[in-house]
């Protein structure tokens, strides 16, 4: 039987939740960095966030206001997610990886009001300097007073740490500020607060085109979070540890909500590194643990050199980008990680985000070879990219997902908005895939991705996964390639594992007989890594247009198709 807090989904807000998990399971442990010291349990979690909850309210921030966040898993991410959850405001996450132009576009996009930021992930002070650059006029400026000539909405900016910073308030300040507000005043907020509001706006990771802001309610990323640990069997005797980015929804929703909807312990790592996650496993006795393929690579390549205790390992959800089979072989494998009821699980922002997962009843097959069938409550079809017609079970096509797990919208976007999700409620999730008579999906693609040469359609996703049984091939990536003779040619961009090499007629040599001929890429590239967005996403449009200079493919890339 697992022990779970008891409530409604839909009946309560993020607010409510870590007040009823706190009455429940309050002395169990909610949030631990092993190496940063700090191990609190859910009762003193709640306290936290109603005092930073109040630091809010005392800024000045109204409920339904946007505030933006700039950092990677520091401890004062999580205490801010959980508490404008309970005063109302609408958390903004902010990638990592932006820089001036990018955080100057999201900040007037989203009509944020305040920036909480880190002084950087790769230099102590980036991000400092970054929002100097933006707003010049914040050095002069009182704190809480800015009048950006760039940012007009922006008022507040907030250093997450205790540092001071011309023009900013700091993280101690506003502890300081919330004593000014009572608990009557906090709870009034809170129960002013709608599950169905607006709680959370991710922007998307913008593999392609501006990124937009997703809009998420209590009820879209809870419901969700609820399903995601009931394929986990996730509860409060676990510990996930969470090393993907919290700004981004695997590291926020799968991650610290997943565990909060279900009394388990959050072990999050600051910032990616394959030691400092098995570290954080060995010394945080972690049950459960999240990651992309590329993580999981990293992470069994530096098992390989370094014993950890990594037995007590139980699940997980590998997620983000496709998962290779083999790597999803060796994380079950009980000589390798040991994960053996590790689940992978597919979905997007739009979706809050998770549409479809296996579970740890589902045989090793299945596990290794879909994304696994719709969650509870969740509905999946499968249908023509062109005529929106429901395709027969095993044939491929467009999937599409309808539920309380959709996005409200994208801010601003009434236009895109209506473009992801038709007039009947389903959301088009752009990407491709077939489903068996069992609601088992796997993904073959994206629409986008899909590469046409000579008049034939290939998808990357089979040819990648064939390469990956190649002994001696760490990760590969294809992407379509433009050619005046085909219009598009196949190119693997490939990476070896750790002391071997190969060459392009090797590889070559490798897919014959074994692959038909036109979907043997005609170009192998061999590199050390690839250009991904901070939440792991390899960039493949970045891909093509290294190969398309690499290889003088600029004129053919001009040439106009109908």
């Amino acid at each position: 039987m697992r022990e779970i807090p008891q409530f409604e989904v839909g009946k309560v807000t993020m607010g409510q939740l870590v007040d009823l998990v706190a009455d429940q399971f309050g002395d169990s442990r909610a949030v631990t960095y092993p190496n940063e010291g700090i191990d609190i349990s859910y009762g003193e979690f709640k306290n936290l966030c109603n005092d930073v909850a109040k630091g809010f309210m005392a800024l000045g921030i109204d409920k339904g206001e946007n505030i933006a966040i700039w950092a990677n898993n520091v401890p004062e991410w999580l205490y801010t997610q959980f508490s404008t959850g309970k005063m109302g405001a609408v958390m903004v996450t902010v990638n990592t990886s932006y820089r001036s132009f990018e955080l100057e576009y999201l900040m007037k996009q989203s009509d944020s009001s305040t920036l909480l930021l880190i002084g950087g992930v790769r230099e102590p002070d980036e991000y400092l300097k970054v929002i100097y650059d933006v707003c010049p006029e914040l050095k002069d400026s009182e704190p809480g007073k800015l009048k950006s000539a760039k940012l007009p909405m922006l008022k507040n900016v907030v250093f997450l740490g205790k540092e001071k910073h011309p023009g900013m308030f700091n993280w101690d300040d506003i502890l300081e500020m919330g004593k000014k507000i009572s608990d009557q005043d906090l709870k009034a907020r809170q129960d002013a607060t709608d599950p169905d509001e607006v709680i959370n706006m991710q922007y998307t990771s913008g593999t392609t085109g501006f990124p937009k802001g997703v809009m998420l309610t209590h009820t879209n990323i809870i419901g969700n979070a609820v399903s995601i640990a009931e394929c986990m069997d996730l509860s409060s005797k676990d510990t996930l540890c969470i090393p993907v980015p919290f700004f981004h929804c695997f590291g926020c929703v799968l991650g610290t909500l997943t565990c909060v909807v279900s009394a388990a312990g959050m072990a999050p790592v600051v910032a990616f590194k394959p030691d400092d996650v098995l570290e954080t496993v060995q010394k945080a006795k972690c049950t459960a643990l999240h990651g992309v393929p590329t993580m999981f690579i990293a992470e069994l390549e530096e098992m390989a050199k370094k014993s950890y205790d990594a037995s007590t390992l139980r699940t997980g959800i590998m997620a983000g980008s496709p998962c290779p089979i083999e790597v999803m072989k060796q994380v079950v494998d009980k000589e390798k990680m040991g994960a053996d009821q590790m689940t992978i699980a597919y979905g997007q922002t739009e979706a809050s985000p998770v549409i479809t997962q296996t579970r740890p009843t589902d045989t090793l097959e299945l596990r290794v070879s879909t994304v696994g069938c719709a969650l509870p409550n969740v509905e999946v079809k499968i249908v023509d990219p062109v005529t929106n017609e429901e395709v027969p079970v095993n044939v491929q096509g467009e999937l599409c997902t309808r539920g309380y797990h959709v996005m409200k919208g994208y801010y601003k976007m009434p236009e895109a908005t209506e473009k992801a999700v038709d007039k009947d409620k389903w959301l088009h999730t752009g990407d491709l895939a077939i489903m068996d008579e069992n609601g088992y999906c796997k993904i073959t693609g994206r629409i986008k991705d899909m590469i046409i040469r000579g008049g034939e359609n290939i998808y990357p996703r089979e040819i990648e996964e064939f390469l990956y049984t190649h002994p001696q091939v760490k990760d590969v990536q294809v992407v379509g390639i433009p050619s005046e003779k085909y219009g598009e040619e196949v190119g693997a961009y490939v990476q070896m594992k750790e002391g071997e090499t190969s060459t392009e007629d090797e590889m070559k040599d490798f897919c014959k007989d074994k692959i038909a001929f036109h979907k043997v890429p005609a170009f192998f590239i061999f590199v050390d890594e690839y250009p991904t967005t901070a939440s792991g996403k390899i960039q493949k449009y970045k891909l093509r247009e290294d190969a398309t200079k690499r290889l003088g493919r600029e004129e053919d890339a001009k040439i106009e198709t109908a």
